[in-house]
């Protein structure tokens, strides 16, 4: 008679212990019930610093993963994508590599993008046929994530069902570029492959941002947190952008001023004003 082979192997003590946590350093991707980073893996090791202290603080690993794809889901009203973001990629680009657009909702201003340090010569927009949108935008983004020069992606995925999703995760977990999937916030309460979701709604106060944390590696955030809508490079590029506009319409309305002055007419037989230049004979020269 064959001897029975038990279903389970006893744990080992070492790993079974809450203070054992050397024991796990060998075990990658494993993180404790109350960790925000894996054992062993030293603070941003595997991480792009989003540029927002109490954001980093946050994230597992103290910034936004890289070779993983970050969700984040958006109300319907303004873009804070791009404040959320602008710090993150402004650093990530000190490193070689092409920034990919893909099917953004409205046109990039290059101008603000340029001088809040993403430079418009590490851009690549990504416009998708309108007949099947989302298929071919998933596409472009998963062929955009297994492009060794590429450092970056940002896609906007409204209708992207489980199986894209899962198949960008594993996109990016190949070669470890950052990913970041916009989706509406109504998908919030549907599964998502992605480890790390956020939703981003505008914040009590004017000039902040309200992020909720909805999933992330480690212990969970049961409170939201306030995130500055506009960085100091950010701030500076749009008053630089605001005053051009302002500059550029004082010289128009002095242009229309200057052509739409009202002309002084005399009535045939009227008496001009007194001291006018014409109130008197022209006196002949010579």
């Amino acid at each position: 008679m064959a001897a029975s082979v038990p279903l389970s192997q006893p744990v080992s003590p070492a790993l079974s212990r809450p203070g054992a946590g050397s024991a796990w350093v060998d075990v990658p991707g494993v993180w404790r019930g109350d960790s925000l980073r894996p054992v062993g893996e030293a603070l941003g090791a595997r991480v792009q610093p989003s540029g927002h202290p109490a954001l980093d603080a946050q994230l597992p690993g103290g910034g936004w993963p890289r070779g993983a794809m970050s969700e984040v889901l958006l109300a319907g009203q303004g873009r804070p994508e791009w404040p959320l973001l602008l710090p993150a990629l402004a650093g990530a680009v000190a490193r070689p590599g092409q920034v990919v657009l893909v099917a953004p909702p409205f046109d990039p201003f290059v101008p603000v993008l340029h001088a809040a340090g993403l430079p418009a010569g590490r851009l690549c927009w990504v416009a998708p046929p309108a007949d099947g949108r989302d298929a071919a935008a998933a596409w472009a983004c998963e062929q955009a994530l297994r492009c060794r020069d590429v450092l970056a992606v940002l896609a906007w995925l409204p209708a992207a069902h489980t199986d894209m999703l899962r198949r960008l995760q594993l996109a990016a977990a190949q070669r470890g570029p950052l990913l970041w999937v916009f989706r509406p916030e109504s998908r919030r309460l549907q599964a998502s492959p992605a480890p790390l979701r956020l939703w981003v709604r505008p914040g009590e106060e004017e000039g902040a941002l309200q992020v909720h944390v909805l999933k992330r590696r480690g212990a969970p955030l049961l409170s939201p947190m306030a995130v500055p809508a506009h960085g100091s490079a950010l701030a500076m590029a749009l008053a630089a952008t605001s005053g051009a506009k302002q500059r550029h319409l004082a010289a128009w309305r002095e242009g229309m001023a200057a052509r739409t002055a009202p002309l002084h007419l005399r009535v045939r037989g009227e008496r001009p004003e007194a001291g006018h230049a014409l109130d008197r004979t022209a006196v002949p020269a010579g």
